[in-house]
Formats: C-alpha cells, structure tokens, sequence
C-alpha cells in the first residue's frame, strides 16, 4: 500500500513524502495513529492544500519536545526486582513500570513514548531510547537490580554478576589445584640420585675390609717359617 507521511516515521521517510508499505503495518500502525494517508488522488490534493499547515504544526510540537527532553535526557531511574542467581528477574520491567520510575523522578513521558522492543528480563544497567517526538528523542538509563546495594554498584560501573560467578567459582578452582610437596618429603627423583650416589662408596669400601685379612695370613706364614 502507498501512504503519504504526514509526519517523519523512522526508516521510512518525512512529511509529505509518498511511500509504499505493507498493508498490516498501514492498517494498523500508521493510518489510526494520523501518521499517513492513503495516496489515493483526493488525500493528495488534501494534504496539497493543508501541507503548510501540517508543516507548522509539526514544527510547534517539535519544539515542545526539545524543550520537554531538557528534563527526560540522561535521568537514571532505578527498579528494584526479584530475580535469580543468574540474573534473570521473576517477571520483567515494562514500557509502563519505566514510565512510572520517570514520573517519580519528575520526567514526565507516556507509554507510548518509551521505545522498547521487548521487555527487560535480566538486571543490569538498561540504556532506553524515550522518542518524544519523531525528531527528538533521548536516552535514560534504567538500573534493575536486586537490591539498592547492587543497584549502586551497578551504577559505578561493576559488573554484579560477572563478580558472582567469580566468587562462585573461586573454591572449584583452589579443589583442582594439584599439591605441593611437601618440603620434608624427599621427591622420587632425589631418592633415586641418593641411591647412585651411595653405591660406588660402598664399592670403594669392600677392599678396604679385605686388607687385614690378608696381612694375619703373612703373619701365620712367617710364624711357621
């Protein structure tokens, strides 16, 4: 289906523009919510004859959004859920529950307004595009976290599961270690140099022995002489 944007839809085009779609995606996202019309020949003499119009009405709520992003830019809001050891919530964070933490925050945004493709299953620091206009958007940083002790921490930038896993697996890798001798415990290798070592003293030792045998005989020879 061909549509005529009345306002700049990301990825497609800006106002006035003339561009073709598929039909579940005009039927029921851009022609209810007054983004386009159809571009038949009467909605393209119609827009024709109100553009300057559309064009200035556009530029009055862009206007108004820049000057509302002023208080939304860079807020961080912070949620505090159940979730496992892994780090997956029981349950999620939505478009409605960002909206809520903005609000307490003093930002005020609507639902719709908060781009989120799917929600957020997992803690940790989420950077969330808010599109207050579709020419103005800005970024918020959504912090879930188990408790508001690891919330901070996340906020100065430590990775909470990442040190878990660390300290989790820490004693594993002290179990696997192999041990060190002990330093009185001669090794196989010392034993066995002790024993070469100590044979050709041994050796040298028997004729040593032998030698006073031999000097009694030459006695008892001399003696019968």
């Amino acid at each position: 289906m061909e549509v005529i944007l009345l306002e700049r839809v990301e990825k497609l085009g800006g106002i006035g523009d003339v561009v073709k779609v598929k039909n579940g995606f005009a039927r029921n996202y851009l022609l209810p919510n007054k983004k386009a019309l159809r571009a038949n020949e009467a909605n393209r003499k119609l827009f024709e004859t109100n553009r300057k119009q559309i064009e200035q009405e556009n530029a009055d709520k862009r206007a108004e959004a820049e000057k509302a992003s002023k208080g939304v830019d860079g807020k961080a809001v912070q949620l505090i859920r159940q979730a496992s050891n892994t780090g997956q919530l029981y349950g999620s964070v939505s478009a409605r529950d960002i909206v809520e933490a903005l609000d307490a925050e003093g930002a005020k945004v609507t639902k719709s307004q908060v781009v989120l493709d799917r929600p957020i299953k997992a803690i940790g620091v989420h950077e969330i595009k808010i599109a207050l206009h579709p020419e103005v958007a800005v970024m918020v940083k959504v912090n879930v976290a188990r408790s508001p002790e690891e919330a901070d921490l996340q906020a100065q930038g430590i990775d909470v599961m990442a040190e878990m896993f660390e300290r989790d697996t820490a004693p594993l890798a002290e179990e696997l270690e192999p041990a060190a001798p002990a330093a009185d415990e001669p090794s196989a290798e010392a034993e066995t140099s002790a024993e070469a070592a100590a044979e050709p003293a041994e050796a040298a030792a028997e004729p040593a022995e032998a030698e006073p045998v031999e000097a009694a005989a030459a006695e008892e020879d001399d003696q019968q002489a």
